[in-house]
C-alpha cells in the first residue's frame, strides 16, 4: 500500500511538472534560451572545449600564460596561432595540443612581427563573429519580455487580466447554494420580504404576463453579524438559481474604467445564466455618495464604476428574470441614485434578533453539537440580548472547545454560560500575576459596584462578581445579565442607575482604602458619555430641553457624533451640568456605602478568598446586613417588574 501511494505521488509529481511548462510557455522559451546561451558561450566561447570539438588530432588543451606563448613561438615550438579580442591559442608542433591564455595584454604591437619573423601562420579575429553578435544582442532583450509576460501572466490569474485590467470572472464566485430559509434563523420579517423575489425567479411568467415588475434591486442593510449574506444565498438556495457573489471592493483598482468594466462582466454573466442572482456585499465600497460634501471628481474610478451600475441597473427589462441583492452596514452614505426607484428601490432590515430569534438561532447551530439533556436554552437566549447571530454562533463554537479542552463528552450549561462570560468581558488569565495589594484594591472595587448594582432602581441583577484577570486590561469584573427576555428602551431612571452603578467602584476605593487609584477610568468614561446622551441626544436635561445637539454618524456600526453645532456657552453649560450631575450621584454612592460598610467589607473578604462569586452570594450578603440592623430591604425593587 506504501508503495502505491509512493508510486502515485511520484506520478502526480511529475504530472504537476509537465503542467507547469505547458501552462508557461513563455517561462519554458526562457529557460531554453539561457541554457543555450551558456552553452553557447562554453563550445564557441571562452571555454576550454573550444578546438577540442573543431579538430579531432587535438588531444589536450592547456591553460597558459602569455608570455609562455611567447616564448613557445620564439622556441619554434608551434604551428599555427589564433588570436581573438579576448585570447590567443596556440597548436603545439605535433598538433597534439592546444595552448590558450586568456589573459592578454591589450595592445601587445611586438605579436604580429614576432609571427612573421618565426614563419609561424596566424589567423586574427577583432571582437565577436556575426552569430555571437547579434546573439548577445538580442538574448537580454528576449530574457526580458519572457520575464515580463511571465509576471503579467501570474498577476492577472487573481486580477482579470494585466494588472487587473481585464475580466471580472476570476473574482466572481459563482455557486449555487443549497442554503434554505429554514437555516436562516431571527429574521422573520426580513425573510416575508424576500419571499415574492424567490417566487419570481422560480415562476417569472406568472408575473410577466400580467404586467408586473417585481423590484430589480434589494438592499439588505443591519448590523455587522446579522446574516445578511446567508439571507441573500438562501434566496438562490430556495429559487434554485446562480448565485453570481462579489464584494464592492473587488471593482477598485489603480487604473481608471477597471471597476466599470468589471460591473459590465458581472452582469453579463448574470444575464447568460438568468433566472439568476447578483449579490453584492458591502456595496457602500463603490455606491458613496456623490453629493457635494463628498465630491470625488468627474474622472474618479469610484464615481465610473457607480455610473456604470446604475447604467447596467437602468438596462434591466421586465423579461429579464435576474435579480441585484446587495447589502450594507452604513446605507446612510449611500448614493440618492442607487437607492431610487427601479434600482435598488426596497430596502430590507436584518436587524440583531429578539429572544425568540436568539433562541431558534442557538438551536440550529446546536443541532451538530452534543449537549446535556439539561442544558437550557431558554436561559442562553435571555442572556445573550443584544448579539447578532454570528456572536451566537461564536458562544456556541467556544463551549463545544471549552468542553474538548476539559475532556468532556457532551457540552453543559457551564460551558455555555462560561462562553458568554468570555464574549462579553474576555478570556481568564489565572496566570497573570497580580500584587496583594492590587488585588485588595480590585476586590473593594468590585463589590462598590456589585452593591449599587443591587440596590439601585432600574439596574440590572448581578450575575457573577470575580477579580480574577480577564481580557486585555480587566483585573476584575462585574458581570449583569438580563433577567427579562428584551429591552429596547431605557428610562430616565435606569439611565441614572448606571452611572451610579459605574460610579461604585470608584467610591468603594475612597471610602474604604482612603485612595484612588486608575482602575475606575472607562467606568468614569461610559458614565460621562451616558450623561452627554441624556443631554444632547435624548432631551432629558434642562440645560439643552427638547433641543437634539448630536447625531450619530451610523445606525448599525456605533460612530461617533458628528453635526455637533451648538455656541460655546451651550458647551459650557453642557460641561457644567454634567460635572455637577457627577459630583452629586458621586456623593449619594458614596454615602450609600457608608451605609453597607459591613456588607462591602464582607463581600471583599469573600472575594479574596474565593475569587468568583455568583449574584445569589452577593444577594445572601445584603440581606444578611439588612436583617443584622434591622433594615427595610432595598433590593425588593429589583424582582419588581414595572409597567
Amino acid at each position: 500500500m506504501t508503495n502505491q501511494n509512493n508510486n502515485n505521488q511520484n506520478n502526480q509529481n511529475g504530472d504537476n511538472n509537465g503542467n507547469f511548462f505547458n501552462d508557461n510557455p513563455l517561462l519554458a522559451l526562457g529557460i531554453f534560451m539561457l541554457s543555450l546561451y551558456i552553452l553557447f558561450n562554453a563550445f564557441m566561447g571562452d571555454g576550454n572545449l573550444t578546438g577540442v570539438m573543431g579538430d579531432p588530432a587535438i588531444k589536450n588543451v592547456e591553460q597558459v600564460k602569455y608570455s609562455d606563448i611567447r616564448k613557445k613561438i620564439k622556441d619554434k615550438g608551434v604551428k599555427s596561432v589564433k588570436i581573438t579580442a579576448t585570447r590567443v591559442e596556440a597548436i603545439s608542433t605535433d598538433g597534439s595540443t592546444k595552448f590558450v591564455a586568456k589573459n592578454i595584454p591589450a595592445f601587445d604591437m611586438q605579436l604580429i612581427p614576432l609571427l612573421e619573423k618565426s614563419g609561424v601562420p596566424y589567423e586574427g579575429q577583432v571582437g565577436e563573429g556575426p552569430l555571437e553578435h547579434y546573439f548577445n544582442m538580442f538574448l537580454p532583450i528576449i530574457l526580458l519580455l519572457v520575464l515580463w509576460f511571465f509576471l503579467a501572466k501570474k498577476m492577472s490569474k487573481g486580477m482579470g487580466g494585466l494588472l487587473g485590467a481585464g475580466k471580472a470572472d476570476k473574482m466572481i464566485n459563482s455557486e449555487r447554494p443549497d442554503v434554505k430559509f429554514d437555516d436562516v434563523q431571527g429574521v422573520q420579517e426580513a425573510k416575508d420580504e424576500v419571499l415574492e423575489i424567490v417566487d419570481f425567479l422560480k415562476y417569472p411568467e406568472r408575473y410577466i404576463e400580467l404586467g408586473a415588475k417585481i423590484p430589480k434591486g434589494l438592499l439588505l442593510v443591519g448590523p455587522p453579524g446579522t446574516g445578511k449574506t446567508l439571507l441573500a444565498k438562501a434566496v438562490a438556495g430556495e429559487a434554485e438559481v446562480p448565485f453570481f457573489s462579489v464584494s464592492g471592493s473587488s471593482f477598485m483598482e489603480m487604473f481608471v474604467g477597471v471597476g466599470a468594466s468589471r460591473v459590465r462582466d458581472l452582469f453579463e454573466l448574470a444575464k447568460k445564466s438568468a433566472p439568476s442572482i447578483i449579490f453584492i456585499d458591502e456595496i457602500d465600497a463603490i455606491g458613496k455618495s456623490r453629493s457635494s460634501g463628498n465630491q470625488m471628481g468627474g474622472h474618479s474610478e469610484q464615481e465610473q464604476t457607480l455610473n456604470q451600475l446604475l447604467a447596467e441597473m437602468d438596462g434591466f427589462g421586465t423579461d429579464t428574470p435576474v435579480i441585484v441583492l446587495a447589502a450594507t452596514n452604513r446605507p446612510e452614505t449611500l448614493d440618492a441614485a442607487l437607492l431610487r426607484a427601479g434600482r435598488f428601490d426596497r430596502q430590507v432590515l436584518v436587524d440583531k434578533p429578539d429572544f425568540a430569534g436568539r433562541l431558534a438561532i442557538l438551536k440550529v447551530h446546536s443541532k451538530d453539537v452534543k449537549l446535556a439533556e439539561t442544558v437550557d436554552m431558554e436561559i442562553i437566549a435571555k442572556q445573550t440580548a443584544g448579539m447578532a447571530g454570528a456572536d451566537l454562533a461564536n458562544i456556541v463554537n467556544e463551549s463545544a472547545l471549552l468542553a474538548g479542552r476539559r475532556n468532556k463528552k457532551i457540552i453543559g450549561q457551564d460551558e455555555l454560560l462560561e462562553a458568554i462570560e468570555r464574549a462579553f468581558v474576555g478570556l481568564e488569565r489565572k496566570n497573570r500575576k497580580v500584587s496583594d495589594i492590587e488585588k485588595n484594591i480590585v476586590a473593594y472595587h468590585e463589590s462598590g459596584h456589585a452593591l449599587m448594582a443591587e440596590l439601585t432602581k432600574g439596574s440590572t441583577r448581578v450575575t457573577k462578581v470575580s477579580i480574577i484577570p480577564r481580557g486585555l486590561g480587566a483585573l476584575g469584573y462585574t458581570l449583569h445579565l438580563p433577567d427579562e427576555e428584551d429591552r429596547f428602551l431605557k428610562r430616565k431612571y435606569e439611565l441614572m442607575a448606571e452611572v451610579d452603578v459605574l460610579l461604585g467602584g470608584r467610591a468603594a476605593e475612597e471610602v474604604f482604602l482612603g485612595e484612588i487609584s486608575t482602575g475606575a477610568g472607562n467606568d468614569l468614561d461610559r458614565a460621562t458619555a451616558i450623561l452627554k446622551d441624556m443631554i444632547m441626544v435624548y432631551g432629558m436635561s434642562e440645560v439643552a430641553g427638547l433641543m437634539v445637539l448630536s447625531r450619530s454618524q451610523s445606525s448599525f456600526l456605533g460612530g461617533g457624533q458628528i453635526n455637533n453645532e451648538f455656541s460655546e456657552q451651550m458647551s459650557q453649560e453642557i460641561d457644567a451640568s454634567i460635572k455637577a450631575t457627577l459630583t452629586e450621584r458621586y456623593e449619594y454612592v458614596k454615602q450609600t456605602l457608608r451605609d453597607y460598610n459591613d456588607a462591602i467589607e464582607k463581600m471583599t473578604a469573600v472575594l479574596l478568598d474565593v475569587e468568583v462569586i455568583e449574584g445569589k452570594k452577593v444577594q445572601e450578603i445584603i440581606k444578611a446586613f439588612e436583617e443584622e440592623n434591622g433594615l427595610e430591604s432595598r433590593m425588593a425593587h429589583v424582582q419588581t417588574k414595572e409597567s
